[in-house]
């Protein structure tokens, strides 16, 4: 069994990637935004990055212990800098847990059209997701940290 790592920005296709994966694998997936929203809503504010950090440190402990159990792990949180990809892969590598790295590179035009979509959605209440206006999309825009080659696994256009 291994871990399945889901790269890329905000709106990409991450999660329904992951998705995909977890039901032809019947993998466990973990998701760091699932477990923000049911704990705080949409009211984080300030206290976002604190609390996602300490979610992501859970998940990757709790990846372990699954694995180490037999069953595949994807993990769903963008992986957005070339620090956060270095750490999972010194996380999974000191301890033998075989992971492989997929990111998701979705064209600009793309880009645009889903977090419209994506939107249009969160306002009309059929999703529980964080709505992206323009200072959240150009925050992670300027985050996020296309990777090289050898960060990858397997790069997929969506």
């Amino acid at each position: 069994m291994q871990v399945t790592l889901i790269c890329g920005k905000l709106c990409s296709g991450k999660t329904t990637y992951a998705h995909k994966l977890r039901r032809e694998q019947h993998a466990v997936l973990l998701s760091c935004d699932e477990i923000t929203l049911a704990l705080t809503g949409l009211d984080a504010g300030e206290a976002f990055d604190g609390i996602a950090a300490r979610t992501q440190a859970y998940l990757y402990d709790k990846a372990a212990e699954i694995v180490s159990d037999g069953i595949g792990v994807i993990l769903d949180w963008g992986f957005w800098t070339k620090e956060s990809r270095a750490y999972a892969r010194e996380f999974f590598d000191s301890r033998g847990i075989p992971y492989t790295f997929v990111y998701l590179d979705v064209p600009d035009d793309v880009h645009r059209e889903r977090i419209v979509k994506r939107n249009a959605a969160v306002r009309a209440g059929q999703v529980l997701a964080y709505y992206v206006d323009e200072g959240l999309a150009r925050k992670f825009e300027e985050k996020f940290e296309v990777p090289e080659d050898g960060e990858i696994d397997e790069r997929i256009t969506t």
